[in-house]
C-alpha cells in the first residue's frame, strides 16, 4: 500500500508490540535488516493477517527508490532472515507486487498458503496481466487490490481475477463509497479497508460491511530487524552455475557448505511451508530434497535482487539487456529444438551468464572459470563454439543492429535456417515483452 505520511494521528488502540532492534552498542544498525508489518483485523477485531512493508532502517517509514527491490527486501528478509513463524505467526502475510514482478518466476519463491500478492495500484490491468493472474490464482495464490479509490472500468475488468480489494479510506469520495462497495460485494470479493484512522471511519466501515480492516486506528507497522546475513554475489552466481549442470545432490550440498548464510536461509525457506511434508526441516540434504533445485535456484535469484548494491538490478540497464538476450535465447533453442527441453535451458542460461564478467568487472575466462559453468555454455560465452555459441552470435548481431543472415548461413545446424528476420523480429517482441511484463501479445 501506499502509507500515509508520519504526520497523521497517533493510533487510538495500542499497538501490538515495539521495534525489536539491536541493542545500544551491540552491533551497528546496518548490519541489521529490517521490515515492518501491520496488522489486519476482522470485524471482531482479531488478528487476521499482516501487510509487510520494507523498511530500510529502524525509522517508522520507507524509503522506497523500487517497489520491486523493495518488496524483493521484504521477503528475502521474511523467508531467509527473521523466518515466516517469527514475522507472520500462523497468519499470512500480504505482499507489494509491482508490475514487472508480477511477471518474475521470482515470485514462486513464496508459499501460496503464506503469502497474498498485494497488486499495486501503479500496475495497469491489460490482457497480459490478467492472463498472469490467471496462471497466479490456479498456482494457488490469492490476489488483493492495493489502494482502490474509485468505480471505474478497469476494476470491473480485473474483480473476477482477484479475491481481495483494499480501499483506501483515505482517498475515497465518502459519497461513493456505498455504490464502490456494493458493486465489488456483487462480485463476492473479501473487502478491506484500509488507511483506518479514526473511530468515526471504523463505524463507517464497518456499516458498510467491509469484512477487514487496517490503518492507523488499530496499530502503526511494528519494524522487526534481524542481522543481515552476508552472501557475496560471486558466491550466488557459483550456486547459479552448479544449477544449470543438472548437479546430484552431493555437488549442491557441497557447494552450499561453502556459503553458511545461504544454508541458514534456505532452512528457514524449506521450513517456512515444510513443503507439504508436516515436519520440521532440521538438515542441509533434507532442505535441498524437499526444497528442489529449481526453488533453489529461484531463491539465489531472490538474494542477488536483493543485495543491497546501490544500482538496483531491476534499474540497471545491463541487467536488463541480460535478462532480454536469455530469454531471447531460450525462446530460439525451443524454436530450434522443440522436443529438447535441455537444450534450451542451456540457451537461457548462456544468456544469463554472457555478461556476468562485466557486473563482476573481470574477463569472461576468468570468471567463467571460477563459476565452473558446464563446458558447452563457457565454450559458447568465450569462443562462440556449438549451437550455443552460434545463438548468442545471433543474438548479439541482433543487439548491435548487424546482418544476421551470414551468421545464420555459416550455422553448424541446419535448423538455424529457421530463424527468418521475420522468426527473429517475432522472438525479439516476445523477449522484450517477456523482460519488461507490459507488452499485449
Amino acid at each position: 500500500m501506499s502509507e500515509p505520511s508520519e504526520t497523521r494521528s497517533t493510533p487510538t488502540h495500542a499497538d501490538p508490540g515495539t521495534a525489536l532492534q539491536a541493542p545500544d552498542g551491540a552491533v551497528p544498525a546496518c548490519q541489521f535488516a529490517f521490515l515492518a508489518r501491520q496488522p489486519i483485523l476482522d470485524r471482531s477485531g482479531a488478528l487476521f493477517a499482516y501487510e509487510l512493508l520494507f523498511r530500510s532502517g529502524e525509522q517508522n517509514f520507507a524509503q522506497v527508490s523500487s517497489d520491486d527491490e523493495a518488496t524483493a527486501h521484504v521477503v528475502a528478509r521474511t523467508i531467509g532472515g527473521l523466518g515466516v513463524p517469527a514475522v507472520l505467526g500462523e497468519h499470512r502475510g500480504y505482499v507489494n507486487i509491482g508490475r514487472d514482478l508480477l511477471f518474475d518466476d521470482m515470485i514462486h519463491v513464496m508459499s501460496p498458503e503464506r503469502f497474498v500478492l498485494e497488486i499495486l495500484e501503479t500496475v495497469r490491468f491489460d490482457a497480459s496481466v490478467l492472463r498472469r493472474l490467471i496462471q497466479l490464482r490456479r498456482a494457488g495464490f490469492q490476489i488483493a487490490l492495493d489502494d482502490v479509490v474509485e468505480l471505474s472500468g478497469e476494476l470491473v475488468r480485473v474483480l473476477p481475477h482477484a479475491d481481495i480489494v483494499k480501499i483506501d479510506f483515505l482517498q475515497t469520495d465518502r459519497a461513493k463509497l456505498p455504490e464502490l462497495v456494493s458493486t465489488i460485494r456483487r462480485f463476492g470479493k473479501t473487502l478491506v479497508a484500509e488507511k483506518v484512522e479514526t473511530r468515526e471511519d471504523f463505524a463507517l466501515a464497518s456499516e458498510l460491511g467491509f469484512d477487514l480492516f487496517q490503518g492507523y486506528f488499530f496499530a502503526r507497522p511494528q519494524v522487526l530487524a534481524a542481522p543481515r546475513p552476508k552472501s557475496s554475489r560471486e558466491a550466488l552466481l557459483r550456486l547459479l552455475a552448479l544449477l544449470s549442470r543438472e548437479p546430484d545432490i552431493n555437488e549442491i550440498e557441497e557447494e552450499l557448505k561453502r556459503n553458511p548464510n545461504v544454508v541458514v536461509q534456505l532452512l528457514r525457506l524449506a521450513n517456512s511451508s515444510a513443503f507439504g511434508l508436516g515436519r520440521e526441516i532440521s538438515s542441509l540434504r533434507q532442505a535441498i530434497t524437499a526444497t528442489g533445485t529449481r526453488q533453489i535456484a529461484r531463491w539465489t535469484q531472490l538474494l542477488l535482487y536483493a543485495d543491497g548494491r546501490d544500482l538496483p538490478w531491476r534499474s540497471d540497464p545491463l541487467v536488463q539487456l541480460g535478462r532480454t538476450r536469455s530469454r531471447f535465447m531460450e525462446l530460439a533453442g525451443n524454436r530450434l529444438h522443440p522436443s529438447d527441453d535441455r537444450f534450451a535451458d542451456a540457451a537461457f542460461m548462456t544468456g544469463v551468464f554472457s555478461l556476468v564478467h562485466v557486473v563482476v568487472d573481470s574477463t569472461p575466462e576468468c570468471t567463467l572459470d571460477r563459476l565452473g559453468l558446464a563446458p558447452q555454455i563457457r565454450d559458447a560465452i568465450v569462443n562462440h563454439a556449438g549451437p550455443l555459441g552460434t545463438l548468442l552470435r545471433i543474438t548479439e548481431a541482433i543487439e548491435q543492429g548487424l546482418d544476421v543472415d551470414a551468421i545464420v548461413r555459416e550455422a553448424p545446424l541446419p535448423e538455424f535456417a529457421g530463424l527468418t528476420p521475420e522468426v527473429i523480429a517475432g522472438l525479439s517482441l516476445s523477449a522484450a515483452s517477456w523482460t519488461g511484463g507490459h507488452t499485449d501479445s
